[in-house]
């Protein structure tokens, strides 16, 4: 076995990425304060090759020195916006034809390895604070929650594992 060198990874352009057709999937991040989880979730999302991602309330916002260390360039070639109100950015989601699921422990929620994403293929999902997760009045305006089935004693991961768990597990079911 030999590691693969950079130019053996077929990576695509910036430019290649942002003509690329995107899988159907939108990342809500509410209140993230992390600036090194912000940006774990744009590496992420270039990865999987995601539509969007909103960054809500105190998420901070590229162009940042702290996002950057994380996301590598991923922030220059996902695309995103700002919108202060997390509710106000589910109800735009709405608006648009996607179903939204918060990641979260509610009741009723649906365990990760049951979820399957909407027969119409619009999907966003929302991350919450990592401390307070997502905020109940956003939970309340979600069409469901998805929780991550867990088995130790902390019942909880960083938000950018969370993400990268949900995220690429909900990728293969679509392309699937």
């Amino acid at each position: 076995m030999r590691k693969r060198k950079v130019n053996e990874l077929n990576r695509l352009s910036e430019q290649e990425f942002k003509e690329a057709s995107k899988t159907p999937l939108v990342v809500v991040l509410d209140n993230i304060r992390s600036c090194n989880n912000i940006g774990s979730v744009f590496r992420t999302s270039d990865a999987l090759l995601l539509e969007k991602i909103y960054l809500c309330g105190i998420t901070a916002t590229p162009p940042n020195k702290e996002i950057h260390k994380t996301a590598l360039d991923a922030e220059k070639s996902v695309e995103w916006e700002y919108v202060e109100k997390t509710e106000d950015a589910v109800a735009k989601l709405h608006e648009n034809g996607y179903k939204v699921f918060a990641v979260e422990q509610v009741e009723n929620s649906i365990s990760l390895p049951c979820f399957l994403p909407p027969d119409n293929g619009k999907l966003a999902l929302v991350f919450g604070n990592e401390v307070k997760g997502v905020q109940q009045k956003v939970v309340n305006r979600c069409d469901g929650a998805i929780e991550i089935p867990q088995y130790g004693t902390k019942h909880s991961f960083n938000v950018s594992v969370s993400a990268g768990i949900v995220l690429w597990d909900i990728f293969q079911k679509l392309k699937n």
